[in-house]
């Protein structure tokens, strides 16, 4: 017999743990028969009986993946139930799943990796910079560079680099 049942014993009073039923706020849908969430002025609200346990606004797109990937992983949930009840595909509930099986929640708010810049790094802008104060022409030094002369172009468009101006007669 444990300790509370023996004190609840000797004042007459059996206390038996009760189950808490899922009461759910109006409007929910349902991922689960115990999770749900709601749309409520552009914000998405996850709850568990009446318990809210995650907020997010509609277009926050990383959250949305984190937190439904925390639901699969911790097994709260499937991922079918999670692409039926948003309308979203199972591979991207699964790429999701990975990541935070992988990274955690802080992988899912990391930049993004973006590829930096193959041909024009500083030194090679530096040079193709005093071939244009030379006023050569942009095809040709993309010629020499082995560099699309769109690229180069879209440098200067940039503003990573500049053509001086032209000299008049």
């Amino acid at each position: 017999m444990l300790p509370y049942q023996a004190s609840a014993r000797s004042a007459g009073i059996l206390k038996i743990p009760q189950l808490q039923l899922p009461m759910f706020p109006v409007g929910v849908t349902h991922i689960t028969a115990l999770l749900a969430f709601i749309k409520e002025d552009r914000n998405i609200t996850y709850v568990n009986g009446s318990l809210a346990v995650f907020s997010h606004k509609e277009e926050d797109a990383r959250s949305f993946q984190m937190i439904t990937a925390q639901f699969c992983v911790n097994g709260h949930t499937q991922q079918m139930e999670i692409a039926r009840a948003f309308g979203v595909t199972p591979i991207s509930v699964k790429r999701s799943a990975k990541r935070y099986r992988e990274e955690g929640p802080g992988g899912f708010y990391k930049p993004k990796k973006r590829r930096g810049a193959a041909k024009l790094t500083r030194p090679v802008i530096e040079q193709i910079q005093q071939l244009l104060d030379k006023h050569e022409e942009v095809v040709d030094i993309a010629i020499k560079f082995d560099i699309k002369p769109d690229t180069l172009s879209k440098t200067i468009r940039a503003g990573r680099l500049h053509k001086p101006a032209k000299k008049r007669a």
